[in-house]
C-alpha cells in the first residue's frame, strides 16, 4: 500500500490562521504580558466530519489494515492507516507520528506500520497519520516565512487525529497513547501541553527548540537567526512538555545522533516532570532495533497489554 501525502492547508485557511497566529503575537509582545507557551485557544480547530473514506484494505494475519483518508480542519483530505485488531474487545488506541528523513523509504506514515500490527494482535487500535512533512522534498520547498503558522495548523491537525482514534468504538478513551520521531516527537511534546488525553507518550529523537531545525541549511546573519529563533520560541516543544505530568512520557535519544547533541537531549528530558523514562542508545538519529523493542515493551508494560509468547 502507497503512503499517499497530506494535503496542505489552502491558501483561505492559512490567511485566517496568519491572522490568529500576528493576533497572538500581539500578545506576546504587549508591556508585562508573559512571554512562553500559547494559550490552549491558539489551537483550537474545527470539529467537521471525519468522512472517512477507505481506499485499501489488508490483513495482516488476525489484524486488519485500513489505508484511509479523512476530513481534515481545512477541508481537505489526510491520509493514514487505521489498523484494528481481532476480535470485539475494547483496548488502548495509539497515534503514530513518523520522522522527517528524506533518505529513508520510511519517512512517512509507514514508519510504525510494522509496530501497530504487532500491538494490534493484542487487542491495540492505532491510527498512522501523514503530515506536512511526509513529502521528501518538504524541507527544501517550504516557505520558512510560514513555519510559524504551518506549525500551529500541524498541531491542530494532530489534535483532529486524536479525535479520529478517540471516536473508534474499540478504544478506551482512558487508555490513549502518542508514538512519535523526529518532529513527531517535537509536535507531540507540543501536543501533550495542550491535550490531556493520552496517558502515554513517547518522543524519540526530537528536539526542544524548533529553531534548532528549521535554520538548518539558512544563510542569515545573527540578527536574522535571532528573529527566527524569538518568532518560534512560544512554540518550542520545551515549554509544552512539563505540561505533559500527569501522563507517562519516555524519552529516546541516539549518543551519535548529529541532529539532536547530548546536551539538547537532555535539556528536552529534564524539563519535563514525572513521571517520565530516558534510554540511551548507541546510535544516531534513526535510533535501532534495541529502541523498538523498549519502546514495545514500555507501552505494553504500561497499558497492561501481555508481551508475546
Amino acid at each position: 500500500m502507497a503512503a499517499g501525502n497530506a494535503p496542505l492547508p489552502a491558501r483561505e485557511p492559512l490567511r485566517a490562521l496568519a491572522t490568529l497566529a500576528l493576533a497572538i503575537a500581539g500578545l506576546a509582545q504587549t508591556p508585562g504580558a508573559q512571554v512562553g507557551p500559547l494559550p490552549e485557544q491558539a489551537f483550537t480547530y474545527r470539529k467537521l466530519p471525519f468522512q472517512v473514506k477507505v481506499t485499501g484494505t489488508e490483513r495482516r494475519g488476525k489484524v486488519t489494515v485500513r489505508d484511509i483518508t479523512y476530513a481534515n480542519t481545512w477541508g481537505e483530505r489526510t491520509a493514514a492507516y487505521l489498523v484494528e485488531p481481532p476480535g470485539r474487545a475494547k483496548g488502548p488506541g495509539i497515534l503514530f507520528v513518523h520522522w522527517y528523513e528524506p533518505e529513508s523509504k520510511d519517512s512517512n506514515r509507514t514508519q510504525f506500520l510494522d509496530q501497530a500490527v504487532d500491538l494490534a494482535s493484542d487487542g491495540v487500535t492505532s491510527l498512522l497519520v501523514e503530515t506536512m512533512w511526509s513529502d521528501p522534498g518538504w524541507f527544501k520547498k517550504r516557505n520558512p516565512e510560514e513555519d510559524y503558522m504551518k506549525s500551529i495548523a500541524q498541531v491542530q491537525e494532530l489534535r483532529r487525529a486524536l479525535d479520529l482514534l478517540a471516536s473508534q468504538k474499540r478504544v478506551v478513551p482512558e487508555k490513549i497513547a502518542y508514538v512519535g520521531h523526529d518532529f513527531g516527537a517535537m509536535y507531540g511534546a507540543v501536543l501533550a501541553g495542550i491535550d490531556s488525553r493520552p496517558s502515554l507518550w513517547a518522543l524519540q529523537a526530537g528536539s526542544g527548540r524548533f529553531g534548532d531545525w528549521y535554520l538548518l541549511g539558512r544563510k542569515l546573519d545573527p540578527d536574522g537567526r535571532r528573529k527566527v529563533i524569538e518568532k518560534l520560541a512560544p512554540l518550542d516543544p520545551i515549554a509544552y512538555i512539563v505540561k505533559a505530568s500527569p501522563a507517562r512520557v519516555l524519552f529516546q535519544f541516539g549518543r551519535q545522533d548529529p541532529y539532536v547533541p547530548e546536551p539538547q537531549a537532555r535539556a528536552f528530558f529534564e524539563a519535563a516532570r514525572e513521571p517520565k523514562d530516558l534510554i540511551w542508545y548507541n546510535a544516531g538519529h534513526g535510533l535501532d532495533r534495541q529502541a523498538v523493542r523498549d519502546r514495545q515493551g514500555w507501552l505494553r508494560q504500561y497499558f497492561k497489554i501481555p508481551s508475546p509468547q
